[in-house]
């Protein structure tokens, strides 16, 4: 017998091919209650959907896949205690994360007049998305500094520095981090106003991981007082109802979308589908084609004209620039949440081709960037 699956509408890319493994019904995050999963068998969501005691106590639920890197929903402790196995998509957002990071980076940078290249980026964080900010760090001239103390423990400190190192050094700080209370590294408030005392360059600071890893006050005070120069903020403590002075002062504001690639929904989506597939025995591979990913309108870039300087920050911004969806979040900070439902993902880097100005170095460093390149 097929199992009966629910799956929150949202998630693209799965209708009419879920269908192939079980009974399927789609639901609003908004309408996920233990009386719309009373016949359900396994779940499919996303972050907003919150899996705990509340929702599942006395459904007959016993598999959920989210279709996203992160997992602060999913309450694993009552999970166990109810035999409910879950799975999530580690690194599906990991290139559309970076992405985010180095695009907002070149438009604050070009709007500035400012290089970035030669600027020292701290990378607090250097799980799947701190690896992908490392890569494209790299590749656009900047000089990396890595900051994890778990994987330091786990692997020894040669690659690792210390937080009190990017903050004396960092002319860019981006945060990576899961959202934790406990164990030897809690994340929660890290971003404090002693940390952001300690910062020496009045650094870029750039939240693309989980809201509350930063204090809505101490970044306000670090702004207004010249301790940070730049805000460049995605994910927001008390989202989705975020601070108005906040986001008055942030350089780049956007709706917590910083994942949101097509390319990143197709992998979350793909890993979701063949995780209930495995769960319930049947056969997993080329549930989803990755054809089925639409092209952007715009897929060639010509850089011959543009000075050498800026090259890469120009790629950077055709594949994604943040200024669309940070003006529609400004005009309207109350729809927070619908902005990100109903929100248009941009294709990676890997969906163009860039006419290139003529040098090997250019070449390759838009190839490491992740675009297809044509010479002159």
């Amino acid at each position: 017998m097929k199992p009966r699956l629910v799956i929150e509408g949202s998630i693209p890319y799965l209708r009419g091919v879920a269908e192939s493994i079980g009974e399927v019904t789609y639901l609003d995050n908004a309408d996920f209650s233990p009386h719309t999963l009373a016949q359900a068998d396994a779940l499919i969501v996303r972050s907003i959907t919150r899996c705990g005691r509340e929702l599942l106590e006395g459904t007959p639920v016993r598999f959920i896949a989210t279709a996203t890197a992160g997992a602060d929903h999913i309450d694993a402790e009552y999970c166990l205690s109810a035999g409910i196995t879950w799975t999530n998509a580690p690194g599906c957002n990991a290139t559309a994360v970076a992405q985010y990071v180095m695009s907002a980076l070149s438009r604050v940078s070009l709007e500035a007049g400012e290089p970035l290249e030669g600027k020292t980026i701290g990378i607090v964080g250097v799980g799947h998305v701190g690896r992908e900010v490392l890569r494209l760090s790299l590749a656009m001239g900047l000089r990396p500094l890595l900051y994890d103390p778990p994987r330091a423990d786990e692997e020894g400190s040669e690659a690792f520095c210390s937080i009190e190192q990017i903050q004396s050094e960092a002319d860019i700080i981006t945060l990576h981090v899961p959202l934790t209370r406990g164990g030897r590294y809690p994340t929660y408030g890290m971003v404090n106003d002693h940390f952001v005392a300690q910062c020496r360059h009045s650094p870029i600071l750039i939240n693309a991981c989980r809201g509350a890893v930063t204090n809505t006050d101490s970044l306000i005070r670090g702004r207004t007082q010249g301790l940070l120069s730049r805000l460049i903020i995605d994910c927001w403590e008390g989202e989705p109802s975020i601070s108005p002075e906040l986001l008055a002062l942030a350089d780049i504001a956007t709706p917590h979308i910083a994942g949101f690639s097509a390319d990143g929904k197709f992998r979350g989506a793909r890993m979701s589908l063949e995780a209930v597939a495995r769960y319930y025995g049947q056969p997993s591979e080329g549930l989803l084609e990755s054809d089925d990913v639409s092209q952007p309108e715009y897929p060639f870039l010509d850089l011959r004209r543009v000075p050498e300087s800026e090259c890469l920050r120009r790629a950077m911004l055709h594949s994604f620039d943040p200024i669309h969806i940070d003006s529609m979040l400004r005009a309207e900070p109350s729809r927070f949440e619908s902005l990100r439902k109903h929100y248009d993902y941009p294709r990676e880097m890997q969906a163009y081709t860039a006419i290139a100005p003529e040098g090997e170095d250019m070449a390759r460093r838009l190839r490491v960037l992740g675009f297809s390149v044509r010479n002159s």
